[in-house]
Formats: C-alpha cells, structure tokens, sequence
C-alpha cells in the first residue's frame, strides 16, 4: 500500500476511490455536477458566494479541500469570485485548456481532479494571478467552523496546524 499524498499544510491528497467518489457525487445538484464534474461553468454575477465577505476558507464542493483563503479574495469585476493565491500551492493543479477557441489553464482541485474554474495573469500583487471560480464549484467555511470531512481524512487537525 503506498503512502498518502501529503500537502505541505498536511492534508491528504489521495484522490478519493471509486466508491467514495461515487458517494460524493451523489450529493451535487445538477448545476454542481454540470460544473465540478462536466467542465462546465455558472453564469455570471450569480453565484451565492461572489458578494461574500466574511473571514474563513473557500473548500472544493466535491471533496471539501481547502482550496482559497478569504484574505485572498478580491474584486475583479469579473463576476466570479476572484482569489490571488491558493490557499496552499499543491492544493490547486493547473490544467491547459483550449475549449472555445481559447488557450487558457483551467484549475482543478488537487484531491479530486474537479473542475472550479480559471486562472489569469492579470490578478493585482503579489502573485498577479487571477483565480476565477464558480461558486458553485466552493463551500465557504466561516473561522471557527469545521470543515466537511466527507472522506474522513483528518481534515480539521490539518487545518488546525495551517495558518488561515
């Protein structure tokens, strides 16, 4: 049996088996299946976390991977939240996209392989990066709360020893 993947703010990223995958599946509304799963996108200035400003962490839907910190939101005018850096490096992949004419790299979360939207080299300091993410494609978990821990794979204690 080989060893969990580990992320540098000690959380398991061993993407999740087929019978979990399944089960986690399961519980996504059309829109989330369409956009996690499918690659597709939710229209903008729609989506229930754009406005959001409280203090916490944005996690992957699917899986629930801390995927962005709060203090990394910004408003980009796009209509998507918009995010500068991840909130660690190895929790979001980034994957050559050229659907629609385009060349542009699509993000992806790490544990999962699920779609959560763009990056863009147009994002303000220190990275310059733009993180455009679908709402739908996040849960937010307010400071203080636990995280979902739908894979059973410690999450809390990790994010215990991370600093949000």
């Amino acid at each position: 049996m080989s060893t969990p993947a580990a992320s540098s703010s000690s959380f398991d990223l061993t993407p999740p088996t087929a019978d979990e995958r399944a089960s986690l599946e399961a519980g996504l509304s059309r829109e989330e299946a369409d956009v996690l799963l499918h690659h597709g996108t939710e229209a903008p200035f729609c989506g229930g976390l754009l406005d959001n400003k409280e203090d916490g962490v944005y996690c992957c839907r699917l899986c629930a991977l801390p995927l962005f910190r709060a203090k990394t939101k910004f408003e980009s005018g796009t209509g998507w939240p918009s995010f500068f850096a991840p909130f660690d490096e190895s929790h979001v992949i980034g994957v050559r996209d050229v659907s629609y004419g385009m060349i542009r790299i699509e993000t992806r979360c790490a544990r999962c392989d699920s779609h959560q939207g763009h990056v863009f080299p147009d994002g303000p300091p220190p990275t310059r990066l733009r993180y455009c993410i679908n709402s739908v494609s996040l849960e937010f978990v307010q400071n203080g709360s636990p995280l979902r821990d739908p894979l059973g794979r410690g999450d809390n204690a990790a994010l215990a020893g991370a600093t949000v």
